[in-house]
């Protein structure tokens, strides 16, 4: 008995370290301890904020709206509210999908890493930093008005549908393409206190486009995903992938730019399409053959695309 005693207490004071090195020799990813990356870089790591091409995606299109809805110039107040708005949701966002597809993402080589699917974040940790980064999203729109606020609880719900939409809707790609685009319709909301008919076009058109670059992204997991049964637009897509991402382009540029020409924009304006239509043809020649390499390239510089339209609308306003 005090044999065993004694093998148990050995067991239970095993050094961690060769537990690790074990673990490496054997090929098993091991999370490195918290008490060394500190919790607050898993928490940089969890919300993807040495990744700004995320939330750059959600800004641009909610900053051209701002612009659109206030004839220029917004403010400064309307353009903080949504600056950090848009990043405080993005990385809310981040934490509740990654508890979401936590028990999926490790089985696919590019999210296998991500603190809550290793573990060196629990679910608890990641869905109450989660909740903290939407209530002060939510403090941000209460500066606002009633509309923009009313706005902001269906942008939410659509937030918290995405993840989950992934295992039911063959493009799951639609609904992120809605989420991603709500900050257009409360923009309006927020300079105008309603929602014209603009407003809701310009969203459609920019559905196109997150479509788009979301179907890059998907690609690079399209072997991981069909072995775990999730649903992307990849997939769904086949064969057609690459085109149907490039009539997305051109949807999503034909529609702001026909909104454009309906605003009596000029040529600043234009020249701000153009410049995005030509980011564009270079995404098709980073896609068109499927690798990994092409296909993230294009995902992440995507947010160039949104700038140029950004900034031709800003300019154009500026220019008057």
């Amino acid at each position: 008995m005090t044999r065993l005693r004694g093998c148990c207490v050995r067991f239970l004071k095993t050094d961690p370290q060769d537990t690790r090195l074990r673990a490496a020799k054997a090929g098993q990813a091991f999370p490195a301890p918290a008490s060394k990356r500190g919790r607050f870089a898993l928490y940089l790591d969890l919300v993807r904020w040495n990744r700004p091409a995320g939330w750059l995606l959600l800004l641009w299109p909610s900053l051209s709206a701002l612009w659109f809805a206030a004839q220029g110039w917004p403010g400064w107040h309307l353009l903080v509210v949504f600056v950090l708005g848009t990043i405080a949701m993005r990385s809310a966002g981040c934490c509740v999908n990654d508890v979401a597809d936590r028990d999926f993402d490790r089985h696919v080589k590019r999210t296998a890493g991500r603190p809550v699917t290793s573990g060196a974040v629990s679910v608890r940790e990641a869905l109450a930093l989660g909740a903290a980064l939407a209530l002060l999203a939510f403090a941000l729109v209460l500066t606002t008005n009633l509309a923009t606020i009313l706005y902001s609880f269906a942008a939410l719900a659509i937030a918290l549908a995405y993840p989950f939409a992934k295992r039911f809707v063959s493009v799951p790609q639609a609904v992120l393409g809605i989420a991603f685009s709500f900050g257009i319709p409360m923009a309006f909301a927020a300079v105008l206190g309603e929602v014209p008919w603009l407003g809701w076009i310009l969203l459609a058109g920019n559905l196109f486009w997150v479509v788009a670059y979301d179907t890059e992204y998907a690609i690079v997991d399209r072997d991981d995903d069909l072995k775990i049964g999730m649903k992307t637009s990849a997939i769904t897509f086949g064969r057609a992938d690459v085109s149907i991402v490039m009539l997305c382009y051109v949807a999503f540029l034909g529609i702001w730019a026909a909104v454009g020409a309906l605003e009596g924009r000029g040529a600043v304006f234009f020249a701000g399409i153009t410049a995005a239509a030509v980011q564009v043809a270079w995404h098709w020649r980073l896609i068109r053959d499927r690798t990994r390499d092409g296909c993230f390239k294009a995902f992440r510089l995507n947010h160039w695309v949104g700038f140029a339209v950004f900034l031709g609308v800003a300019t154009d306003y500026a220019a008057g």
